[in-house]
């Protein structure tokens, strides 16, 4: 039987770990932390007794996931779906994404028949939007016509979000929230088209947070592996691939460590292009633990899996873009309060309230503060909450996961040039270019996001390429 060795336990090793063991191999994952999941851990923090989502918190790809579904998690996980998907907060009151589009277009007003008209197309497609988004795009596309009407509504969604804001501003606050996911503050198609599969995600099938945290997606992982025979070690470290014995090794991590991992078993020049990952701004997260809900100004706010604050459509990307080079005083920030859907999270009375927003590149910079004061302008008081509040700076996010770069979520720059070379322009982006060696992290295509996909179909790419399985 021939041996595989995965190295990292995030959901894309995972996801490959099961689906090579699922193929018959005999199959290793190695982790260098004490627990698996990488981005999608739940623990708690410096004794606390609430436990933490230490990287996601809410997971809009994991409902429209193959690999999810393949491989058990959307069986096994209890994911609760929000009826307010998410919320975005202006100074003249909030616009409402409701899983309901047509709830969400009455809502918006004057500006809902546009947005409604942007993302009805989609949402009615949302299972081939999905199947095209979530598979690399040098693939021929199995659903045409789904693509067409996503390029269509990705340049329109680029006028409602860059040109047409304030005549349009709730609507284009709510899509501005969901392409400032994407750090950078691009104004160009990459970033237009990933905020556009966000609120789509949004009315088809909603955000959905997983019971237990996002250590529970991990788990199913980790027991599908098992159940075909796979094993986990945790607290092993590979450094050098001469460490290991199996005949293949794919790697969930990140691309420049994947190239020092492998050294000279890989050609110079891909060394060298991996070493180079082009990388978006980190991110600064803070965990609260409060003594009482939120106290939104608007008590509607307590409905929502996720709230985006930090103004209008403009202001959402001058923050966005300021993040490249200093961390901003008002910055976009994205809030999410599981406890107020699973009471598991929290000791009884008490909530806990992930929020997080973008900073430079591995900047050490504590942005609580400027968190608070913008938590505070929608909900008075909230200050004065808070019993517990626990800061992972861009650097801190590194050390609890080697893979986050800088404290880079995306695994490498996702604008238009950053998804098609990923890490290289190839059909076949997971192998590296050395038999029997496979990045299948989130440097791979389709990138960031809970889906399990990098790992899935890098592994299907490896069974294809070592042993000719379909």
């Amino acid at each position: 039987m021939s041996s595989v060795a995965v190295i990292g336990s995030g959901p894309n090793g995972l996801a490959a770990a099961a689906v090579a063991a699922r193929a018959g191999l005999d199959v290793t994952v190695y982790e260098a932390n004490e627990t698996i999941g990488g981005a999608a851990r739940t623990q708690p923090l410096d004794g606390s007794q609430a436990r933490f989502d230490l990287g996601s918190a809410v997971h809009p790809m994991a409902l429209q996931s193959p690999a999810m579904s393949q491989l058990g998690v959307l069986d096994t996980v209890d994911f609760i779906v929000p009826e307010l998907s998410f919320a975005h907060v202006l100074d003249g009151g909030t616009a409402y994404a409701w899983r309901d589009l047509e709830r969400t277009k009455n809502d918006l007003g004057a500006s809902g028949e546009l947005y409604s008209r942007v993302l009805a197309p989609l949402v009615e497609h949302i299972e081939a939007l999905g199947d095209t988004l979530l598979n690399p795009l040098l693939k021929l596309p199995a659903h045409p016509a789904t693509l067409a009407r996503f390029a269509i509504s990705t340049v329109a969604g680029m006028g409602l979000k860059d040109l047409f804001s304030a005549k349009y501003e709730r609507a284009a606050a709510l899509y501005a929230g969901c392409s400032a996911h994407v750090a950078g503050g691009s104004r160009g198609p990459a970033n237009a088209g990933a905020g556009l599969f966000l609120a789509a995600a949004a009315h088809a099938k909603g955000w959905p947070i997983p019971r237990g945290g996002s250590q529970a997606i991990s788990d199913a992982l980790a027991t599908a592996l098992r159940a075909a025979g796979g094993r986990v070690r945790t607290g092993e470290h590979v450094t050098d691939l001469g460490e290991l014995s199996e005949d293949i090794v794919l790697f969930d991590t990140s691309a420049e460590a994947a190239g020092l991992i492998a050294g000279a078993r890989i050609p110079e020049k891909l060394s060298k292009t991996l070493a180079a990952t082009r990388r978006s701004p980190g991110s600064c997260v803070v965990h609260f633990v409060l003594s009482q809900p939120v106290p939104w100004t608007d008590p509607v706010l307590a409905q929502a899996g996720t709230v985006h604050l930090g103004g209008n459509a403009v202001q959402v990307g001058r923050a966005e873009r300021e993040a490249n080079h200093r961390t901003a005083e008002k910055p976009f920030m994205i809030v999410s309060q599981p406890s107020s859907f699973d009471d598991s999270r929290a000791p009884k009375g008490q909530h806990v309230i992930w929020a997080y927003c973008h900073v430079p590149l591995g900047a050490p910079n504590d942005m609580s503060r400027q968190m608070i004061s913008t938590i505070e302008a929608a909900a008075p008081g909230f200050g004065e909450l808070i019993l517990e509040s626990h800061v992972a700076t861009a650097q801190t996010l590194e050390q609890q996961n080697a893979a986050l770069v800088g404290g880079d979520l995306s695994g490498g720059t996702m604008d238009l040039l950053g998804s098609v070379r990923r890490p290289v322009i190839s059909t076949d982006p997971w192998y590296l270019q050395s038999k029997g060696l496979y990045l299948v992290s989130s440097a791979t295509p389709p990138g960031p996001s809970v889906h399990g996909m990098g790992g899935y179909l890098g592994a299907k790419a490896m069974l294809k390429r070592e042993f000719g399985m379909t």
